[in-house]
């Protein structure tokens, strides 16, 4: 049985669910603009392919001290307010047609856990292996547990996913939208490219890959 693994920001989502996210932690003046200052310019760093490799552990620094119930209440609040009507319908047709044909869905996303779980729960997507926040009594501690699911340590997640399922990744298929997911792509039977940026299209092009476009 084919196993289908989704980046979820800019894939199926028109932008990133942390800045849905953040956007309402702002809102709540739960962060401040100073404290988001940096956040553009590592955006610019990222599309040209420069972006610092630990860029999400400096991130999630931002949210050190907050409770999880508030973490939960915005990430719901970001999800109703933003996320829903931004994600893509051929997406959503694309996850409902796989499932309908008995195939696995999974989400594997660089994005946290916690954020994420409306989307899941929406879509009907019970499987996910994400980026985690850590908490200790009941509040952030301003860090990732382990290593964020980004880049070589996505692919090293997904393979540890995979082996825990006793899953093979050459039943895998991985849809991205980035050249970041590569290391994963690569690992996995094949990817397919959802509306790719220039480094991912050059490569799927070579690979002789899918590419496909979300408009809607």
């Amino acid at each position: 049985m084919n196993i289908h693994l989704f980046d979820i920001d800019y894939t199926l989502v028109r932008s990133s669910t942390s800045y849905y996210f953040l956007r309402e932690a702002l809102s709540e003046r739960l962060i401040t603009l100073w404290q988001l200052r940096k956040l553009p310019f590592q955006w610019l760093l990222y599309k040209f392919a420069l972006i610092d490799p630990n860029f999400i552990e400096k991130t999630v620094r931002l949210l050190g001290g907050i409770s999880r119930s508030d973490i939960e209440r915005l990430a719901q609040n970001a999800f109703d307010r933003k996320i829903r009507e931004n994600l893509y319908a051929q997406g959503q047709d694309l996850i409902r047609q796989i499932r309908d044909r008995g195939e696995r869905v999974v989400f594997a996303t660089s994005s946290f856990d916690v954020l994420i779980r409306p989307l899941q729960e929406f879509l009907g997507v019970e499987e996910a292996i994400t980026s985690v926040l850590e908490f200790k009594n009941g509040l952030t501690t301003g860090l990732v547990q382990g290593r964020p699911a980004f880049g070589v340590h996505k692919k090293e997640a997904v393979k540890d996913w995979l082996e825990e399922h006793g899953l093979d990744p050459g039943d895998a298929v991985f849809y991205s939208d980035s050249y970041s997911d590569l290391p994963v792509m690569d690992f996995c039977r094949r990817g397919v490219a959802v509306n790719p940026d220039s480094g991912l299209k050059k490569a799927a092009l070579a690979r002789n890959w899918e590419v496909v476009y979300f408009h809607n």
